[in-house]
């Protein structure tokens, strides 16, 4: 089973906070797990600012680090000392020496300090152009916070200690709020006093059947249920679309997620979103789905035995149907072992390509004036350092349909599009993914756990048309010819299928002959430069497993500059433009719905 989102959760907790500075801070989040730290932010045009509340009476530290360590970190201290308010501008250099950074671009809107918190409010630019501060993107940013019982003297902070931490977040994903009924019906799909063993991460998987629906209806809204008191523990909930030829045997109990002995009728299931006012999720028609698996991602770092979570997830629907079904398309490389990438390289691109081909016949059948592109989950494993989702038309490179440089597999969230984009036929997309696999001794091959790898992109669009998958798998016998493959044993009757020569490989696997070639940092670059160029087999897909006529044609990839050259970043030169915006979230909820299968044999 692959992390398809049908629905997908992130721990953002609730409440819109207002500064002393009387701004508002529509996204407010806690840092530490202890409830001391609390971070709010607000963005506007070129700025952004924070609020900071603090359960200390000294100093505050807050920054973005490119890995969630001190190393090369932008670093901001504050604070109220002697009645006075104060806020200090520092970078870290590899060695990780904190320094005074010459240009001082965070500037002071409000401090306060009673017995025992201290709030401080500031704002900065999302691009000082300063070589010392993080640019802040649509890219997921590692923030990372200290704080200190005393306050910072002349000689800077004193030691944090313990009282310190990291988290990623993606401070500029804009929110779609839209005013709902209090009273709207809904359904639970909650688990029921789940085991959590005392070890740091653990998958928890259940099946439901989604309630009986006479007639059409829309989930418009998805929120937590979480349990009181594991609001640390619940890391984030996926909810994946199933087959429906079940029966409800399969309800009867749940079982850990990628287990050697979790049912096979769970590897079926496939991934769910929130929606724009004018889109929802269809239940009650023949082609929505039955049946679900809840997935819940629970974090114990303590390894705290005994506890028992009661998690999950409710969901509002209407009758009030809205004016568009939204669809998700999976675009990008097809999970499959012919996904392969060297070991020890510190960077290495893979493709995956949505063809003209598969989206000239999808959409010219059902859709010839386009779909609608409103949000966008870009997908990766433990490898994945950066993904882009290119868009072009006509050969022509548009502008990026999504991002996010700075990848970090144990916080994916859907990206909100600020404007929609418009998906035609003849048009074409590359999911572009980026990898580091300096700590490998052996090849990493696409698959479904995480120390296996992906390169996937799932677009949430409108309206449905009858395409649930658009990607692509390079040639094999390229990639093995690279290591001096000759010949493999046909018919393949295993799989992995079996290589005859040469001598050196003979009776091999592709996989075992692969790890067996001396890979070097130049034979991993040249390799790439191969895999780049290779022929790709185009997968297209329809709902239900069915497929396109061109499903399985072989086509080249687009002439197309890589990598991508981005666009400048534009310096921000105002520090009192103002900001608002006021609404309050609760955690953050995506809900997208997939309806294909994976099959071990098709890779």
């Amino acid at each position: 089973m692959c992390c398809w989102p049908l629905l997908l959760l992130w721990g953002l907790l609730p409440g819109t906070a207002a500064g002393g500075s009387g701004r508002t801070y529509p996204h407010r989040t806690l840092l530490d797990s202890e409830g001391k730290y609390w971070l709010g932010w607000s963005q506007r045009g070129s700025q952004i600012a924070f609020r900071l509340q603090v359960r200390t009476a000294g100093y505050v530290g807050f920054g973005f680090s490119p890995t969630g360590a001190m190393a090369s970190a932008d670093i901001v201290v504050g604070g109220v000392a002697h009645g006075r308010p104060y806020l200090q501008d520092y970078f870290t250099n590899a060695n990780r020496e904190l320094k005074k950074d010459a240009q001082q671009d965070y500037h002071l809107e409000y401090a306060m300090e009673n017995s025992t918190h201290t709030i401080i409010e500031f704002t900065r630019e999302l691009h000082t152009c300063d070589i010392n501060d993080k640019s802040i993107t649509d890219s997921t940013v590692r923030v990372i916070w200290a704080y200190h019982h005393e306050d910072a003297g002349e000689a800077g902070p004193k030691y944090h200690d313990s009282n310190r931490g990291t988290k990623s977040l993606r401070l500029l994903n804009p929110e779609k709020t839209s005013v709902l009924s209090t009273a709207l019906p809904y359904f639970d799909l909650v688990n029921q006093d789940v085991p959590i063993p005392n070890k740091d991460t653990t998958y928890w998987c259940q099946m439901f059947k989604i309630p009986v629906f006479q007639e059409k209806h829309h989930v418009i809204k998805v929120e937590p249920v979480i349990q009181r008191g594991h609001e640390s523990l619940v890391h984030h909930i996926l909810l994946y679309q199933c087959s429906n030829n079940f029966n409800d045997s399969v309800l009867e109990s749940g079982h850990e997620c990628y287990h050697p002995n979790m049912p096979d009728a769970f590897l079926t299931c496939e991934t769910g979103f929130s929606y724009p006012p004018h889109v929802g999720l269809s239940l009650g028609t023949p082609l929505d789905p039955h049946y679900v698996l809840l997935e819940v991602h629970y974090d114990n770092p303590t390894y705290e035995e005994g506890l028992i979570d009661n998690s999950g997830l409710r969901l509002f629907y209407t009758m009030d149907i809205r004016k568009y079904d939204a669809g998700v398309i999976e675009a990008g490389l097809w999970v499959s072992l012919f996904h392969t990438i060297p070991p020890g390289m510190p960077e290495f691109q893979s493709e995956g390509h949505c063809t003209l081909e598969c989206l000239e016949e999808a959409l010219e059948a059902e859709k010839p004036s386009g779909i609608h592109v409103f949000a966008v989950l870009l997908h990766a494993h433990l490898a994945g350092r950066g993904i882009r989702l290119r868009h072009f038309r006509k050969g022509k490179e548009m502008k990026l349909l999504a991002y996010d440089d700075d990848f970090d597999f144990n916080f994916q969230e859907f990206q909100y599009l600020k404007e929609e984009q418009t998906i035609l036929p003849g048009d074409n997309l590359i999911t572009e993914c980026r990898y580091n696999t300096k700590d490998r001794a052996e090849m990493t091959w696409g698959g479904l756990s995480t120390r296996s790898e992906m390169c996937l992109s799932y677009l949430l669009y409108y309206p449905r048309i009858n395409l649930t998958r658009c990607a692509s798998i390079p040639d094999i016998m390229e990639q093995l010819q690279f290591i001096g493959v000759k010949e493999i044993y046909r018919p393949v009757t295993t799989w992995p299928f079996i290589i005859k020569s040469p001598k050196q490989y003979k009776n091999l696997s592709f996989m075992d002959a692969m790890n067996k070639f001396k890979w070097t940092k130049k034979e991993g670059l040249s390799f790439n430069k191969l895999v780049l160029s290779l022929p790709v087999n185009v997968r297209c897909s329809k709902t239900d497993n069915a497929e396109w006529s061109i499903q399985g044609m072989t086509a080249l990839p687009p002439d197309i500059e890589r990598p991508y050259k981005a666009e400048p970043l534009v310096c921000g030169t105002s520090s009192s433009s103002s900001l608002h915006r006021d609404f309050s979230i609760n955690l953050l909820v995506c809900l997208l719905l997939l309806s294909c299968t994976l099959s071990t044999k098709s890779l």
